[in-house]
């Protein structure tokens, strides 16, 4: 990856968390903490690592993606609209009634959402049949899946784990995005999950452990997944919940709260002062 490449990434990030923002101040509600932590893994995934097209948004032959942690969806709904699935206008009508753009991702409602989820550890599973079908087709598409680490206290995951290194997916992807926090507090003081890389080691998984917000690293975790034969991959990305408002940033008051009209404005300018400055340097 050139430089110019890693600062336009940068820039589209930096605009999934305004969009993030905006909708959960305009929906009144909403998880903006581990939307913001998971916006860089969100934008390399659709802009530099997954065959999609938004004209065609139902391609067989697609790259599939499921967000297990469906409830940070507000920042993966800005990436899509980005990426040209919907208009941008979309993010203010979040959480409303008739909208397009629900709390959790809606496949029946909104171009772009593989599957719906919400219900934490049921996502991944969906991820492993479908990167189980495609091997049964003898079709070549790729399966990436965002679990949030709290989420990994979840017993489905580990039951999706042992299908996926039993049936050998090495087409499936796994991302946890670890920023250490989770509604009621610490992941580690709530219910441990340390050493995660061991976990997923022993239940077969190629382990990649990367800075989340490190497009260089992000994308030679990716780079790794696709040279990996005969098992799937876990990338434990370590990120920050909160990324890139000062007062979100490690609060685990932010896990499902909305901002109001003077954070939603100070938060805004942050972001967007940040967005100036990657703007300016390119």
């Amino acid at each position: 990856m050139n430089s110019k490449e890693e600062k336009q990434l940068k820039i589209l990030a930096c605009k999934s968390r305004i969009g993030a923002i905006l909708g959960t101040y305009n929906a009144k509600s909403g998880h903006p903490g581990g939307s913001l932590s998971a916006a860089d893994i969100f934008t390399y995934l659709y802009f530099k690592e997954m065959s999609v097209d938004p004209k065609n948004p139902d391609d067989p032959y697609r790259d599939r993606f499921v967000l297990s942690k469906g409830h940070c969806c507000p920042s993966l709904y800005a990436t899509l609209a980005l990426k040209g699935y919907f208009q941008w206008s979309e993010l203010e009508k979040l959480r409303h009634v008739g909208a397009m753009l629900q709390g959790h991702p809606d496949m029946k409602g909104t171009p772009g959402i593989d599957m719906s989820s919400g219900s934490l550890g049921q996502g991944v599973s969906a991820a492993c049949g479908m990167a189980l079908a495609a091997k049964l087709d003898n079709n070549n598409y790729r399966v990436y899946t965002v679990l949030g680490d709290g989420e990994c206290e979840e017993g489905q995951v580990w039951e999706s784990a042992m299908f996926a290194s039993h049936n050998k997916l090495d087409n499936l992807v796994i991302i946890v995005d670890q920023n250490g926090l989770q509604i009621d507090g610490p992941v580690e003081e709530v219910c441990g999950i340390e050493p995660l890389d061991k976990k997923f080691e022993s239940f077969g998984f190629k382990v990649v452990k990367i800075d989340g917000h490190n497009f260089a690293e992000i994308e030679n975790a990716f780079i790794t997944a696709k040279e990996t034969k005969g098992q799937p991959t876990a990338i434990l990305a370590k990120t920050i919940k909160g990324k890139g408002v000062s007062f979100m940033e490690n609060q685990v008051g932010w896990h499902g709260t909305a901002p109001n009209k003077e954070q939603f404005e100070q938060a805004t300018s942050e972001l967007e002062a940040e967005l100036a400055k990657l703007e300016g340097e390119c």
